[in-house]
C-alpha cells in the first residue's frame, strides 16, 4: 500500500507548478495571436486572416 501512495505522490504536481504552466501557456497563446494579428508578413497574414475575422480580431 505504501508503494502506491508514494508512487502517486511522486507524480502529483503542486499548485504552483500548475499555475506556472497555465500562465506560461496563456502568455504563449497571446503572443502567437498578436504576432499573427499584427504581422506584415503576407504568408502569416493570409494564413490567419479568416480566423481573425471570425474571432472579431481587427487586422485592417
Amino acid at each position: 500500500m505504501s508503494t502506491i501512495s508514494s508512487h502517486a505522490a511522486a507524480h502529483s504536481s503542486t499548485r504552483t507548478q500548475r499555475l506556472t504552466a497555465a500562465i506560461s501557456a496563456a502568455l504563449l497563446g497571446a503572443c502567437l495571436v498578436y504576432f499573427a494579428g499584427f504581422s506584415h508578413i503576407a504568408a502569416v497574414h493570409n494564413a490567419a486572416h479568416d480566423t481573425r475575422h471570425s474571432a472579431a480580431f481587427p487586422c485592417h
